[in-house]
């Protein structure tokens, strides 16, 4: 079999050509049986950080250093705008970026401290304005016009949950995906899960998950803490001679900036870091492979998903299985 897809025409067409919005779908039917943990998934670093709250009374998040903490207390107007442009990891709302072909979103969920109600929020630097439950809710609407494409939805690094808002939260997701949720199962291909109408996957970082059938346990997620392109590549290089996790795992090609860097850069913010590492970053990608094998990825999740080709390149990554099977 060949590695592109005939198309109407006769033209052969790349994987990294398929329309985005449905590339799950558009699949060769060579890939329908392969499990989803073995195929190039295309994932967002910190989804919902396009609605973070700018309004100087909401707080910077607990997880923020001391220093920090103190300095937007007392300096809030110096401090703020710094915050704000290192902290926004995604411009685009996440309908566009299920459109552009993301199917793996990191959500990371917060109770605001002081809040009196039961309400969640996303957060990265400081809370997001929007409500967990509305955004569960738009993914919701997105799932219904698009049947057969599976999102994976992780839940972690929970901020300020007792255990009722743990309880609370399950009800939610529950609630809203209903027949969609995709209970722990062995054969996890995409053939399955069309037959049997899952189109969500919730991995949960906490111990009620393994208690839970509709639970997927937390999904790994490889985080280079790098500021420099090339130090992050030559981390993921000697991880993967280790061999890959068995299950569904994420390399984060997101850098991490540091107070130093921030303070000797006062001009730039988290995009022109990505936007400058972008190319060589996409060209480690360009070389990876997806699969079982040792050394082959699974999903590859960033920052400002829509730029620089990165969904496509990563869903391309798909054609080196085909190459296999043939």
């Amino acid at each position: 079999m060949s590695s592109s897809v005939v198309v109407s025409g006769g033209r052969e067409l790349s994987l990294g050509e398929l329309p985005m919005e449905s590339w799950m779908s558009h699949l060769p039917c060579a890939l329908w049986d392969i499990p989803l943990y073995h195929l190039a998934i295309p994932g967002s670093h910190n989804a919902i950080t396009y609605c973070l709250d700018m309004n100087d009374r909401s707080p910077v998040d607990l997880t923020q250093p001391d220093m920090l903490q103190k300095l937007d207390k007392y300096m809030k107007p110096l401090i703020r705008p710094f915050v704000y442009k290192w902290a926004i990891t995604q411009e685009f709302t996440i309908k566009q970026q299920l459109d552009c072909g993301i199917r793996y979103c990191d959500l990371r969920i917060a109770h605001r401290p002081n809040d009196s109600s039961t309400d969640l929020y996303f957060y990265h630097g400081v809370y997001t304005t929007l409500t967990v439950e509305s955004v569960l809710m738009e993914i919701r609407e997105w799932l219904d016009t698009h049947p057969r494409e599976v999102v994976i939805l992780s839940f972690s690094h929970f901020l300020g949950l007792n255990q009722e808002l743990h309880m609370l939260l399950l009800t939610t997701i529950r609630k809203i995906f209903t027949s969609k949720l995709c209970p722990k199962m062995e054969a996890l291909t995409l053939r399955n899960l069309w037959a049997l109408g899952y189109t969500v996957i919730v991995s949960y970082e906490h111990n009620m998950a393994s208690s839970q059938s509709d639970l997927w346990p937390h999904i790994p997620y490889w985080w280079a803490n790098k500021c420099k392109a090339e130090a992050l590549i030559e981390e993921f290089e000697h991880r993967k001679q280790h061999g890959r996790p068995g299950g569904f795992f994420v390399t984060g090609i997101n850098l991490t900036e540091d107070l130093k860097y921030i303070c000797t850069h006062p001009t730039e913010s988290l995009k022109d870091l990505v936007m400058a590492t972008f190319p060589t970053l996409l060209g480690w990608v360009k070389e990876q492979t997806p699969g079982s094998r040792v050394g082959s990825l699974n999903i590859i999740a960033g920052d400002f998903i829509t730029e620089s080709h990165f969904v496509p390149t990563v869903v391309a990554l798909n054609e080196k299985l085909l190459k296999w099977s043939s």
